[in-house]
């Protein structure tokens, strides 16, 4: 069989899959012991297929890497200034990283021409093209908001309309006159709040040229930012912060309240599921605090099965319910009177960055210690552009 057709069967189960989901579950939406038994035997099914469709991939590579010529013959002229041949210019360019790395090596000290082109209006130097890619590369795999919702660029306040309410069908006698419903929108406005994070280093590794400076201020300037907008994307107020997925007002709705402070049942599990609307959930996943998953993993359905299944492909969360189940350490944990889960569409909470990083020392507030001061700095905002996407599972009160 080949990997052609092996991708056919792969997908062909899972549409078979769905559809046994569908049609098997009961009217609380939990399958039977023998329809979980069948389901489990798909699911492993599916697991063998898709290491069998990996191995198939790695065998392709290594004979497509066998097949390649030994050497390849020239037949472009060198230096044409097409393609990759052209040199990057401005943030782009290798000099101006370069003189970013010594300003930042000679605590801006050693200052070039070449930083002229990135100069920031607010104070010290943009971060060069490729550090910023890279800090956007590290600030993704650890604020997982940035993984689950939409990040566009902005240059200024940017506005986003939504329907406010949607116009209404009506049936009519055949030659009636029309009636026409006014459908209102709504804006959303993106602003740009200010977001600064600094480290200092010993004046001993920073003259180090041994000390791979480069990769320690993108990995610790990254780490910081995302843990920042993590907590803001998830707690904030909007006063001079993005505005948080938890919101009392423009975040996430209440689907469920418990009725148990301290206790959370299979049955609230999935009226939060049903609280969100169908289209909404095509896309939706689970998102709580660590804790909570600690507690959620105990569960068990009505017939004593655990409601959580490990993911059958490695880097992939768990799943509820049928639904992914994602972390964060800025998420509540169970407490009364506190939102303990989400349950929604996160592509709905959009992340607008403004502008580019920027780089700049702390003069001498160190000296005395043998320390130098960096500072680096973001403007960026979040808000949640339709509240009824994202539903949240509320502790009772005590």
């Amino acid at each position: 069989m080949t990997i052609i057709e092996m991708r056919d069967k792969r997908t062909k189960l899972l549409a078979t899959m769905d559809g046994f989901l569908d049609t098997h579950r009961d009217s609380k939406g939990v399958l039977s012991a023998e329809d979980d038994a069948t389901y489990t035997g798909m699911e492993k099914e599916l697991a063998a297929i898709t290491n069998e469709i990996k191995r198939m991939e790695r065998r392709e590579a290594i004979d497509a890497e066998l097949a390649k010529p030994v050497s390849t013959p020239i037949t472009g002229k060198p230096m044409n200034g097409t393609g990759e041949d052209k040199p990057k210019t401005g943030r782009g360019s290798v000099a101006y990283k370069n003189a970013v790395l010594d300003a930042l090596r000679s605590n801006f000290r050693k200052i070039s021409n070449d930083l002229s082109v990135g100069v920031d209006s607010h104070g010290g130097y943009l971060v060069p093209e490729e550090y910023d890619s890279r800090l956007i590369d590290v600030l993704t795999e650890e604020c997982i908001m940035r993984k689950l919702g939409t990040r566009i660029t902005t240059s200024g306040e940017h506005k986003i309309n939504i329907a406010g309410t949607k116009p209404a069908a009506a049936w009519i006698e055949e030659g009636g006159q029309l009636s026409f419903g006014d459908a209102t929108f709504d804006q959303i406005i993106m602003d740009a709040h200010k977001l600064h994070i600094a480290i200092k280093v010993t004046e001993e590794l920073l003259y180090d040229n041994a000390f791979n400076l480069e990769n320690y201020i993108i990995t610790q300037f990254g780490k910081g930012l995302a843990n920042a907008e993590e907590d803001a994307f998830i707690n904030g107020d909007g006063v001079g912060k993005p505005l948080g997925l938890l919101a009392a007002e423009g975040g996430a709705e209440i689907g469920v309240t418990t009725a148990a402070a301290d206790n959370i049942t299979y049955d609230e599990l999935v009226d939060l599921v049903y609280s969100l609307k169908r289209p909404y959930r095509k896309s939706a996943a689970f998102l709580t605090n660590d804790q909570t998953i600690g507690y959620l993993r105990k569960l068990k359905d009505q017939n004593g099965h655990p409601l959580w299944h490990d993911s059958v492909e490695d880097g992939e969360p768990g799943r509820i319910l049928g639904y992914k189940v994602y972390t964060s350490p800025y998420f509540p944990v169970m407490t009364a009177g506190m939102p303990a889960i989400a349950f929604g569409d996160y592509s709905y909470y959009n992340i607008g960055d403004r502008g580019t990083r920027s780089f700049a020392e702390l003069k001498e507030l160190f000296a005395g210690n043998g320390m130098v001061g960096f500072v680096a700095k973001e403007r960026v905002d979040g808000k949640l552009v339709l509240p009824e996407a994202v539903k949240l599972l509320k502790m009772a009160t005590a």
